[in-house]
């Protein structure tokens, strides 16, 4: 018999990760419902035309095809096997794909649903994910993302509310030292133009993205790798050296240097992210929370306006949320001119950071509170009355089924890390009472039975 396995870069989640989990999500789904955002699902599948040419060259190498159903090969293109080449076979063994974000099938989503919908429409989803990724830490091939998304506007308020989102939710999750990095694809843009790579801008922002990964160096040799001059490779090299600047605002002011100062529709964004950092600031986001990174470029192709990136530093994994503004993604599904703007929390770099950190409270874990063991056949009716009560009451209980040792009882009373265990043999059941241990201190406490849900209330619940 083979030894059981799951295939890299997935996880089995068992109960105290999942309960850590759910703390998690349930932290982000009252903020979602807090800021008006309401609550969408799509298929894990989506049409494999749906998804790709929305996420650059190499993403779209990403995304993980499901084979049609039956016999595949039947209808395959035989001069694209016999040469081995899976791009051009995959259009005919292949229809389907798993979703590779929330993004694009949110867009796919609002073009169905347009006529029951209100704009600007303020969603926020909660799903898997799946990415062919190279499987690593804080890098999985299967993932879920909790997103939040404002389309049908074009207000800088729409960043504001996702920005102040993003610091109440990881405020509120205890997430140490995090920075919300800000920069402006339209920035990018300017300074594409004025450095006369206009045309090469995808390479531009592709290397840009590597940075976390393959350090400035390793993007100057991406550069060079794409074709790029050594003029050129400078010219975007010279974003690196801002980041000796501690101060936003002079972040700003270097980048702004690098470009043409007649190029009206840069120097209008420059003043639209001036602006937005200043709304920030007002609405309680401190100052070390937010950054300006001018090398920052969200290497996807549907991003066009702010984009944004949660980073920790000292942490083991890279950025733990993302997002950024889209100013035409329903046009690609017939329905153009809807501009909007999301943000996504990536739920299992969150938890990895937290982890790290060993940041999750204690009340982020939901097992059993209090035990109650069966000593003899005589005690399972005031067993199960107990059990009712507490239950009623809101403590989070478990009887123990069957009839066996102490000894035994309590070592998986133990295993199960509950705060008390209830025992009533014969004696308490004549006195009326119950004899209640604290597992972490081994104190014993006599407990009327017609006093035992009050005190326990009192105990655990406070």
């Amino acid at each position: 018999m083979s030894k059981p396995s799951i295939p890299k870069g997935t996880r089995d989640f068992g109960p105290a990760v999942m309960a850590r989990r759910n703390w998690m999500f349930g932290v982000m789904r009252k903020a979602f419902e807090r800021y008006g955002f309401q609550p969408i699902e799509t298929p894990a599948m989506e049409s494999l035309q749906t998804l790709t040419g929305k996420y650059g060259e190499e993403g779209d190498q990403l995304i993980f095809k499901i084979l049609n159903n039956g016999d595949y090969l039947a209808k395959a293109d035989d001069q694209a096997l016999q040469l081995k080449d899976s791009k051009s076979v995959i259009s005919s063994i292949s229809k389907k794909a798993l979703r590779y974000d929330l993004t694009v099938p949110f867009a796919r989503f609002v073009v169905m649903a347009r006529n029951d919908l209100a704009f600007p429409f303020r969603r926020y989803q909660m799903q898997t994910v799946w990415r062919g990724d190279r499987p690593g830490k804080g890098r999985y091939q299967e993932f879920t993302q909790c997103d939040a998304d404002i389309i049908g506007s074009d207000s800088v308020l729409c960043e504001l509310d996702l920005i102040t989102l993003f610091h109440e939710v990881l405020q509120e999750l205890g997430v140490p030292g995090y920075e919300i990095v800000l920069n402006d694809r339209r920035l990018l843009n300017g300074l594409a133009r004025s450095w006369g790579i206009e045309d090469r801008f995808e390479d531009f922002t592709v290397a840009l993205d590597k940075w976390d990964k393959i350090g400035s160096e390793g993007v100057r040799i991406e550069l060079n790798d794409r074709g790029f001059t050594g003029a050129s490779v400078d010219s975007i090299m010279g974003l690196f050296e801002l980041l000796s600047l501690d101060d936003v605002h002079q972040r700003l002011d270097g980048m702004r240097a690098m470009v043409n100062p007649d190029d009206s529709e840069v120097q209008e964004a420059f003043e639209e992210v001036s602006e937005l950092i200043r709304m920030a600031g007002e609405a309680g986001v401190r100052s070390e929370h937010m950054v300006f990174d001018p090398t920052l470029a969200r290497g996807l192709n549907y991003y066009t306006g702010a984009i944004f990136e949660v980073r920790v530093p000292d942490a083991p994994v890279g950025s733990i949320c993302g997002g950024g503004r889209y100013a035409d993604l329903t046009g690609i599904f017939g329905w153009e001119g809807m501009s909007g703007v999301g943000i996504s929390f990536g739920a299992d770099r969150i938890y990895d950071v937290l982890d790290h950190f060993d940041a999750f409270p204690a009340s982020a874990l939901t097992q059993a509170q209090v035990l109650i063991v069966q000593l003899d056949g005589e005690g399972r009716e005031e067993g199960l009355r107990a059990l009712r009560g507490l239950r009623e009451a809101g403590v989070r209980s478990v009887l123990y089924p069957d009839i066996a040792k102490l000894k035994k009882q309590m070592k998986y009373a133990s295993d199960l890390g509950v705060q008390f265990v209830l025992m009533a043999g014969e004696e308490e059941r004549a006195n009326g009472t119950w004899t209640v241990r604290n597992m972490k201190t081994g104190d014993q406490v006599q407990v009327p039975s017609t006093a035992l849900v009050s005190w326990m209330e009192a105990a655990i619940i406070g």
